[in-house]
């Protein structure tokens, strides 16, 4: 089988998080929004023929291979199929089995699939099983899956790292707000495959600890985001450097105007598919537009928060974010922030947190709206409304993953009855509206709410060992700090990877 397929292209040319603030809420803020989203004053048609703001697909003119019914149908590495079996993965999802049969073939491919629905194997599977043989020198990557986010980013590598580590491939991780150097010495290693953010890969490339020359398989994952951030000038950057001829795959829930330049700079006849284009068509997601007073809604969010099982609440400041999380801690609710101020060990240990349990509560800005996968989380609370549909759909996301049941909640004040309409219009989704008020049934019966103990708690971190200096008594083999790097992470849920 020839998995470094490097002629089998088709000839080609080229032409070459913020956190938003507004009111309306005691944890709110008054700022304008930084989101970068589309303005909302314009109207919405009550159910778009394409979700707001998205560009016409373009058509293919080669015809594309057809799905496969399983992964034994598929052209990998045995060892791969061994790996997808010791995960739990048996049958792949549809954007899996529609686009994998092209991508193995070296096809570019524009893959539209709501958050959840299996896009991280989709085109993970074929990036690995297209590099499996080769092995980089240093600084020089083989393949490059960019993302937005640094959870993105982790958990891209996550679900990739036993799939890897059956190919003696090796991962690398290129985000902001880790240490540098140790990412330049990942590099320096070698490794086929990097999952990088934007900026923290171009600072390495100004470094001279990374070089794209010998990228053969790109990936974008989150495009749309990417725009939405600023970092487009980034990106084309970076794509302008990897290898011309090679193959190039972007994943996304959503693909909005600010794609498009990428879609027709970089991608050659691509194969094009889309499955549950809106987080919105989910069978099992239910969405609740909660009226509120203005006066009412700290307590009832309060009481949100008290529930029996875990829950995300979204704001749109961090400064909102930490004084919920504050007063919540305090009502006796196990509580944590999670916003772009936070460093990412901060950050990657609230996560881990509120994953197994220990927090109940996760309150968090946009930054979490992408890129957070977490079992059985079965409701997604905006305390304050997001600023236009795509937030809506992403926060949504959080729940409701391949095929698990959940509810995305939205307390609404009278002031802001009207966007909430347009944008719900706006994302194709007639949401359950019910007028609640704190300690009635009807919030119970929605959202699990009840009253907390008042009992102030306080989140403890976990106790890490130090690692022993130098010249220590033990004369034990050391683990190669490498290895370290490539150990494998536990996933949350086979295949259904962002």
């Amino acid at each position: 089988m020839n998995r470094t397929r490097t002629n089998d292209r088709f000839p080609r040319t080229r032409n070459g998080s913020a956190d938003s603030g507004r009111g309306g809420s005691r944890f709110g803020s008054s700022a304008p929004s930084r989101s970068g989203g589309p303005s909302r004053s314009g109207g919405y048609g009550r159910r778009p023929a394409a979700i707001q703001g998205e560009f016409a697909l373009p058509k293919t003119i080669t015809p594309a291979l057809p799905a496969v019914e399983g992964f034994a149908d598929l052209d990998m590495p045995g060892e791969l199929l061994a790996a997808l079996g010791s995960q739990g993965v048996t049958a792949p999802f549809p954007i899996q089995a529609a686009t994998l049969p092209n991508s193995l073939a070296g096809r570019d491919v524009l893959g539209r699939g709501r958050t959840g629905s299996g896009k991280t194997l989709a085109f993970g599977l074929a990036l690995l099983a297209r590099t499996a043989g080769q092995r980089a020198e240093a600084r020089q990557p083989l393949g490059l899956i960019l993302v937005p986010t640094r959870e993105l980013a982790q958990q891209v590598t996550d679900a990739l790292t036993p799939y890897a580590r059956s190919l003696r491939l090796r991962l690398a991780t290129v985000v902001g707000g880790m240490s540098i150097g140790r990412q330049a010495s990942a590099l320096r290693g070698g490794a086929e495959v990097v999952v990088a953010t934007p900026g923290r890969l171009k600072d390495l490339i100004d470094r001279g600890d990374c070089r794209l020359n010998q990228v053969s398989i790109t990936v974008l994952d989150e495009a749309d985001q990417m725009a939405d951030m600023g970092f487009m000038p980034q990106v084309t950057a970076l794509l302008d450097q990897v290898r011309p001829e090679g193959q190039r795959m972007l994943f996304s829930a959503t693909l909005d105007r600010n794609v498009d330049l990428l879609v027709r700079r970089y991608l050659t006849d691509p194969v094009v598919h889309s499955v549950d284009p809106s987080a919105g068509a989910v069978t099992t997601m239910e969405h609740h537009v909660l009226h509120v007073h203005g006066a009412d809604k700290h307590t009832a969010t309060t009481e949100i928060a008290a529930r029996d099982g875990r829950v995300i609440m979204f704001l749109d400041t961090k400064h909102a974010v930490d004084r919920l999380t504050e007063h919540l801690l305090n009502s006796g609710v196990r509580a944590a922030a999670l916003h772009g101020g936070k460093s990412q060990p901060q950050r990657t240990r609230t996560l881990a947190q509120f994953k197994t349990g220990h927090v109940n509560v996760l309150v968090a800005t946009n930054v979490a709206a992408r890129g957070i996968h977490v079992d059985n989380l079965d409701l997604v609370v905006n305390v304050d409304p997001p600023t236009d549909h795509k937030d809506y759909l992403h926060r949504g996301g959080r729940t409701a993953r391949a095929g698990e049941s959940g509810s995305v909640v939205t307390l609404v004040t009278p002031n802001q009855r009207r966007e909430m309409t347009r944008l719900m219009a706006a994302a194709g989704i007639v949401p359950q509206t019910t007028q609640v008020r704190s300690g009635e049934e009807s919030l119970h019966r929605i959202t699990g709410a009840q009253t907390p103990s008042g009992i102030p708690v306080v989140i403890t971190a976990p106790v890490v060992e130090r690692p022993k200096k130098r010249g220590a008594t033990s004369r034990g083999r050391r683990r190669p700090a490498s290895a370290a790097r490539r150990a494998p992470v536990r996933q949350s849920a086979p295949g259904a990877a962002a």
